[in-house]
This record gives structure tokens, C-alpha cells and sequence, in this order.
């Protein structure tokens, strides 16, 4: 278990979140929570915390309502968004559990003052540069698989990136800037972009033509000769306003119809060019669940053997070293608030209580919360696996693991020492993994193709 911060447990006068019916609380406690609560009052710690959750976590699984509201309202004792760590953490599983529990019983409870949903904010590209910053959550994935490229690409004139990532492309300025140093003189660099988005923050007040235009005057400035794509334009971005749920048909749609487009006609793919693929926070999105039969491939498994197909120099794949893809709320609630705490923890160490980057970056982290506690189906999009799991799915799919060089790992060691002291990295089963305090946090894998082959249609991988 985590060390955290220690805290007293505080009845707070105006507390950010009501229960409506009160009399469920004038009754003894239940059994069950008496339980939970032994030997936490007035030392509730994270432990503490995290087992009242899974307490309440289970009576939602078996319908027991009255014992859920019970513990929901020991959490909203503890819970602050501006308190400490443990506070902050509290609140968002809290709202996450309350937004879960009003759909078992509407009327029961609910957020105080406004609406249930997260209002999402769009950031300006300056705005996002200062997000991607903050803590190297998403510049570690940067760093190690910009370097990696760099090495696979060495003596090609034509590069081509397929870019399948949600941080609307702030990985690419370091690497044009590197292709630009070269001795021998950079090579032309393509980057393609899916239309498709998981609605998932951050998101940015600007579209992704415009991004590529200032990419593409970025590069001219570096004398890079450069091309930016967005293929599946027909499709459109797909994203919900403020939280609401997605159709499954939606959702389907849309990734169904981006793999289709996953071929060199489309794609204009060229033999004189190296062909990358980056997938940053992107793949947890895809489906795992298989259609008809067992011999259908899910999504995520048909995006992998269609990329397969396309033979590129590196495929890298960046993303969370957590599983949450277990359908139990109850082992779901465990995990991700161990690992959730992780960049919670960080925040606390250099940023006030009252930093607005600090709650925005916060809100961010609680939607995704929301989403893994609050709902279940094909409403339940964020369905990470940890980095162990992805490299077996990786080497059942026919791919090479490729080590990292040592430059790499000097490299991203030389970007965690502008972080504060608790960051850190391990090398684990061909994997570099950044780490706080000892915990993993993201890994970052790099693989090719174990043979070459024709590309694969995607007819021939979906029922």
C-alpha cells in the first residue's frame, strides 16, 4: 500500500456534495459498516479511505442501497476538493460512486447547487504545452518514443508517422527540432492523424486542420520539409458535450470506419519512406470485446494486425501501467485509486491547494474516474491494461520487442531531472517504465513487425 497523508476525519459546514434523504442516516449503522469502520475513525488514512470505498463499491454490486448512502455519506465527511491529497482523491471517487448509484436509485442523492456533469474545458494550444508540462505523466511517453523513431529512421529521406495519440500532436515540435540538427540534413516528415478522438480531455479550443498549419509553419521555421494529413475527415471528431454517454453504434461506428481506412491506398504510403506508428494513450479505447465468435478479432487486436500489415520501421505504443479492464467495480475501485493517487500525490508537492492548474489537471484525472467507476457497457470507454498484458498481446499479434538504447534511457532520465526528486524509471520485460515514488505510472514499448506480409484487409479481421 501507498504511503500517504495522514488526516483527520472533519464534518465539514458546507460540504460540496448533499444527501437528499437524511433519514437514512438516523438509524443505527449498518453492520457491514460498522465493520469498515473499525479502526478508522479519527485516523482515516488512504487505507482507510480505500476500504470504505470497496465496502460501498460492493453494496452497490448487491443492490444495497441503504448501506451504500451510509458509507457515501462517512466519504463526504472526508471528502474535499481543495483539501490534501487523500481530501481531493476522496471527492472524485465520491462523485464518481454517487453519479453510479443514481441510476440504481435516482432520487436518492445527488451533487449540490448544479448539473452532475463535469463542465469540459478547451485549452488553448499555449494553455496545453503549459498541461503536458506540469508533470512528466505524458512528456515521458514523448521523450522515449521520439528517440526510439529517431534511431529507427537513421539514413531514410522520407518519413511518415501515423500519429494515434490525444494530446493533439505536442509531441512533434522536439522531434522536428531533432530531424532539423541532423548532420547529413533532415528528411521530409509526414504526419497523419486520425479524424476520430476519443472524447476524452484534454481538448483544445482549436481543430486539428489548425494544428497541422502550425506544425507545418513550425517546421518551415526548422527548415524540415513537412506534410500533415487527417484522414476519415467524413467522420468527424468524436466527442460529447459535457459528459453524456455515447451510443454504442456511435462509438462502433466511428472506429470501424477509421480501420477501414488503414491501408496504403488511403494512407498514400510510399516504399521509399520509413512508416512509424505512435500510439500514445490511444489504444485503451479501442474494444477488447470480441463480435460473434471467438475467432473474431476485437477491435484493438484488428487495429494491431492491420498496422501489422502496413510494415512499418517501429510501432510504439505508450500508455498507463494499470489494469483496468477487470469487470468487477469492486477490483477496479482498488486499482485505480492506487494508481490514481499517483499523480494526485505529485500535484500536492509543488503546487498550492488553490492553484487553478492544479484543479483543472485534477478534473481531468476525475472524468476519467468517472467514467471507470461510474459506468459499465460500452459507456465505460477507459479500459487500460497494464504494460505487461500489452506486451502479450503485442507478441501474440506477431511483433518483435525492441530494447531501448541506452542514449534513450539517458535521455528520459535527463527530462525527470527538471521534475521533482519522487520521479523516477525502471527497465522491466523490454519496457521503460516512469515511476513516483517506486509506482509505476506509464510505460513506453517499442516493437516491429516479426515478419513481413501483405497488408491485411479489414473485412478479412471483423466479423
Amino acid at each position: 500500500m501507498h504511503v500517504m497523508h495522514s488526516m483527520k476525519a472533519e464534518l465539514k459546514g458546507a460540504s460540496s456534495i448533499s444527501f437528499q434523504n437524511h433519514s437514512l442516516f438516523n438509524t443505527a449503522p449498518h453492520s457491514s459498516l460498522t465493520g469498515a469502520l473499525k479502526g478508522c475513525l479519527g485516523s482515516l488514512d488512504g487505507a482507510c479511505i480505500e476500504k470504505l470505498l470497496l465496502h460501498c463499491a460492493s453494496a452497490l454490486e448487491s443492490n444495497d442501497v441503504t448501506l451504500a448512502q451510509q458509507v457515501m455519506w462517512v466519504l463526504n465527511n472526508v471528502a474535499s476538493p481543495t483539501g490534501d491529497t487523500n481530501q481531493r482523491l476522496t471527492s472524485w471517487f465520491l462523485r464518481a460512486l454517487i453519479s453510479r448509484a443514481s441510476r440504481i436509485c435516482p432520487t436518492a442523492l445527488s451533487f449540490k447547487g448544479s448539473s452532475n456533469n463535469i463542465q469540459r474545458r478547451l485549452m488553448t494550444v499555449t494553455e496545453l504545452a503549459g498541461y503536458v508540462d506540469l508533470i512528466p505523466w505524458h512528456r515521458f511517453g514523448f521523450c522515449a518514443s521520439n528517440n526510439e523513431i529517431f534511431k529507427a529512421i537513421l539514413g531514410f529521406q522520407r518519413v511518415h508517422i501515423l500519429d494515434f495519440s490525444i494530446t493533439h500532436c505536442m509531441q512533434w515540435p522536439t522531434f522536428i527540432d531533432a530531424l532539423a540538427k541532423s548532420p547529413e540534413g533532415p528528411p521530409s516528415l509526414r504526419i497523419t492523424v486520425p479524424s476520430f478522438r476519443p472524447p476524452v480531455p484534454p481538448l483544445v479550443n482549436v481543430s486539428t486542420h489548425e494544428v497541422g498549419l502550425r506544425l507545418a509553419n513550425f517546421a518551415k521555421f526548422k527548415d524540415v520539409p513537412f506534410e500533415f494529413n487527417v484522414i476519415g475527415n467524413n467522420l468527424g471528431p468524436l466527442l460529447a458535450p459535457n459528459n453524456s454517454e455515447l451510443s454504442n453504434e456511435s462509438t462502433s461506428f466511428h472506429v470501424e470506419s477509421l480501420l477501414s481506412l488503414l491501408n496504403p491506398s488511403v494512407l498514400n504510403l510510399r516504399d521509399d519512406e520509413a512508416l512509424v506508428i505512435n500510439c500514445q494513450n490511444w489504444l485503451r479505447y479501442l474494444s477488447d470485446d470480441r463480435k460473434g465468435n471467438q475467432r473474431c478479432l476485437s477491435l484493438r487486436d484488428a487495429f494491431l494486425s492491420l498496422v501489422k500489415g502496413l510494415n512499418p520501421q517501429i510501432v510504439v505504443l505508450v500508455d498507463e501501467d494499470c489494469d483496468l479492464s477487470s469487470p468487477s467495480l469492486t477490483s477496479r475501485i482498488a486499482t485505480c485509486f492506487n494508481h490514481l493517487w499517483i499523480p494526485f500525490d505529485a500535484l500536492e508537492t509543488f503546487l498550492p491547494k488553490d492553484s487553478c492548474q492544479r484543479t483543472e489537471f485534477e478534473s481531468d484525472i476525475g472524468q476519467k474516474i468517472e467514467n471507470i467507476i461510474g459506468y459499465e457497457g460500452h459507456h465505460r470507454i477507459e479500459r487500460l491494461e497494464s504494460g505487461m498484458q500489452m506486451c502479450q498481446r503485442m507478441k501474440n499479434a506477431g511483433y518483435l520487442s525492441l530494447p531501448f538504447c541506452d542514449e534513450t534511457v539517458m535521455e528520459v532520465k535527463g527530462l525527470l531531472d527538471e521534475h521533482a526528486s519522487g520521479w523516477g524509471m525502471k527497465r522491466e520485460e523490454g519496457m521503460l517504465v516512469l515511476t513516483w515514488k517506486g509506482n509505476s505510472c506509464v510505460y513506453a514499448t517499442a516493437w516491429v513487425p516479426s515478419e513481413t506480409r501483405d497488408p491485411i484487409g479489414f473485412d478479412a479481421t471483423m466479423a
